[in-house]
């Protein structure tokens, strides 16, 4: 009989359609089911609050889904290499299998572990259970990866489909010999101080969460995609990004489930693979193939150029940003949403971004610092891409001269101000040609609304027509 084999789980927390469980099952031997908590390996990217506070739920969720099969999660805090020939130790295994991560410092590390183990005569096999296609296997036409996404996608889609999802197993073989493991909360994962209320409320962390969002989102969200995705007033999106980074669910999945509904619709492969959902799920792979060919850009510009940008440094603005206090009720309504329930619709996430790195001119890594903190779909490499594109200063990146208005932008897509009322009670009773606007609204408006400005809710911090004309001189001068 084989040795057991150790499944190394990180952000690949399902039992649905993982690569290296599989391998451990094939391999024969026993499966020891390891997660390891060592964010000193990650760099200068350990996960954040927000994330630190869904890993927790989720990891209780997947160790009871692994009891439910027979067997138990092994939990260890430390260097991973340590912790992974330990483990080999007490149980006796021969090989560690893990689904593959893309982050530089994971990546290094990654690249030692599996040295180390292979020199104390442990197997040591990683795969992909993290996206649709490696960021290897897509080329331009000179070898070289892409920067610009239509082409990048276009290339993807040119290829078959992705393999159908591997079915979870009925059940798992339990070892004879078994090593010691932590409780959960020796982890020290969750806040001391309870914050986090509304992540509760907004979120169901685990398989059973991503699964409910995917069942929801193409039972009534697909097919109307297109048009609503842009209304933060709606649940027009598959809420599926942090359920994606954290593993519960994988692309394969999402793409199996979209040409299943696609399929029982009778709707033509030509047709809902251009859905431009699909495409989103295509940025997502985009940006990891960024990530991977492009390691320096988390704190670097990826055109040098902007390396030279004259950021400000602003700490009142910059808390005032944070908090949702900027004046500006749709940047505020975002990040006070975000604040709230540790998410962010993707047009406000847009218009917040841009507005802080173009009307305050405070830099795009500051920014990235805190949805990196604040969201529980903090991923490294749409983070970098999405502030990056937002700053013009990344691959395929919006030009540093479209610089969004946030009245325009709520009055278009919140036109009868639900989603700014929402998050922003005190401008609930302003009336809606106001709400995206309330400086401008005449005093009896605002009498009418209970509403003091500068008592109530804050007046702009800054111009938008005063603030445009100083982020495009100063674009001017970066360029020349």
């Amino acid at each position: 009989m084989n040795p057991p084999a150790i499944v190394w789980f990180r952000q690949d927390l399902r039992l649905l359609d993982q690569p290296a469980l599989q391998a451990a099952i094939q391999h024969g031997g026993g499966v020891v089911p390891v997660f390891i908590w060592s964010p000193e390996e990650e760099g200068a990217w350990p996960p954040g609050a927000a994330s630190r506070w869904w890993l927790h739920q989720s990891l209780g969720r997947l160790a009871a889904e692994l009891r439910a099969k027979g067997i138990e999660l092994v939990l260890r805090r430390g260097r991973a290499l340590v912790e992974l020939q330990s483990v080999a130790r007490e149980t006796g295994a021969g090989a560690v299998f893990w689904n593959r991560r893309y982050e530089p410092a994971v990546v290094e590390r990654d690249r030692a572990v599996k040295e180390g183990l292979k020199s104390a005569g442990i197997e040591a096999v990683s795969f992909n259970g993290s996206l649709l296609r490696e960021p290897w296997e897509v080329e331009n036409k000179s070898g070289k990866p892409f920067q610009v996404f239509t082409p990048f996608w276009r290339t993807c889609l040119a290829r078959p489909d992705p393999e159908r999802p591997i079915p979870a197993p009925s059940r798992l073989e339990r070892t004879e010999r078994q090593a010691r493991s932590l409780p959960l909360s020796a982890l020290k994962l969750e806040p001391k101080r309870d914050w986090a209320g509304g992540l509760r409320d907004a979120w169901q962390p685990g398989t059973a969460g991503a699964a409910a969002e995917l069942e929801r989102f193409l039972g009534n969200g697909i097919l109307d995609y297109s048009a609503n995705r842009n209304r933060p007033d709606l649940v027009g999106t598959s809420r599926l990004s942090p359920h994606l980074h954290f593993g519960e669910i994988s692309p394969r999945q999402v793409w199996a489930a979209v040409r299943g509904f696609a399929e029982d619709q009778s709707i033509a492969a030509t047709t809902w693979r251009s859905w431009q959902f699909l495409t989103e799920v295509g940025w997502r792979e985009f940006a990891h193939h960024l990530l991977y060919h492009f390691p320096r850009t988390p704190e670097s510009p990826l055109r040098p150029e902007y390396e030279r940008f004259p950021w400000r440094e602003n700490q009142d603005w910059l808390r005032s940003w944070q908090r949702g206090r900027t004046g500006y009720p749709l940047v505020d309504a975002g990040m006070r949403e975000l604040w709230g329930t540790g998410w962010m619709h993707n047009r406000v996430r847009m218009v917040a971004a841009s507005f802080l790195v173009k009307h305050l001119l405070i830099s795009w890594q500051e920014g990235a610092r805190w949805f990196w903190d604040t969201l529980v779909d903090a991923d490294l490499a749409n983070n970098t891409l999405g502030w990056q594109w937002t700053a013009g200063c990344g691959a395929d990146a919006a030009p540093y001269y479209r610089i969004f208005n946030p009245v325009s932008q709520g009055e278009k897509f919140d036109a009868a101000g639900i989603y700014v009322r929402r998050w922003i009670p005190e401008l609930g009773r302003l009336a809606d040609d106001w709400v995206h606007r309330p400086w401008e609204a005449p005093a009896p408006a605002l009498a009418a609304a209970g509403l003091e400005l500068g008592r109530d809710y804050p007046e702009p911090v800054v111009s938008h027509a005063i603030a445009r004309e100083v982020a495009l001189e100063a674009y001017q001068k970066t360029r020349s």
